[in-house]
């Protein structure tokens, strides 16, 4: 599956290959930039369909998505599983949610993200439902970069051991490559 998901991706010029500041703040030679996926209805429903499967032994609720980077791809998998769908947004820098939107306690979600690098996102998300009393039973995505260090229950559709560097680290940087930021995180 991995293997196929990383074709739609670089079908969709979802791959991009340079010198990236992460939304972490690290550097890499490599960015997966999902939205690229969402252009295609098609594909974007496949991906939803593929993650809802890997969620099919887990037993859930909900499915909370921070935004902006992850509301496509949290809905589909919602509307793939046929369970209920929320997104989490920034207020004053703070993952929160808004509109309304109400979690029961002991409700069970699943968190649906498009890439995890270090998984600071989904921490925030996760603060940001904790006063409903909410049970997080797992964490979805379609990209997984964190090579299983965040102790997170993570169900990805591609795993991927990317190189990474600390800024002051970076020999992309002390070889003058321009620095690109892509995501949505100022």
């Amino acid at each position: 599956m991995s293997n196929e998901v990383l074709k739609l991706l670089e079908k969709t010029e979802g791959v991009l290959h340079g010198h990236f500041c992460l939304t972490s703040g690290l550097h890499s030679d490599i960015y997966f930039q999902c939205a690229k996926l969402y252009q295609y209805p098609d594909i974007t429903e496949a991906i939803g369909k593929k993650l809802a499967q890997k969620l099919e032994e887990v037993e859930f609720d909900t499915i909370v998505s921070p935004a902006i980077g992850a509301v496509i791809i949290g809905y589909e998998t919602a509307k793939q599983a046929g369970k209920r769908n929320l997104f989490v947004e920034r207020k004053d820098g703070v993952m929160q949610l808004r509109r309304g939107y109400q979690l029961s306690k002991g409700e069970r979600i699943v968190i649906i993200e498009d890439v995890i690098t270090t998984a600071r996102t989904i921490k925030e998300t996760i603060e940001a439902t904790k006063e409903f009393g909410v049970e997080v039973a797992a964490v979805g995505c379609i990209v997984d970069r964190t090579c299983g260090k965040t102790g997170l229950n993570i169900k990805s559709l591609l795993q991927i051991d990317p190189v990474t560097y600390e800024p002051e680290n970076c020999p992309l940087c002390k070889r003058g490559i321009p620095l690109v930021k892509p995501g949505s995180r100022k």
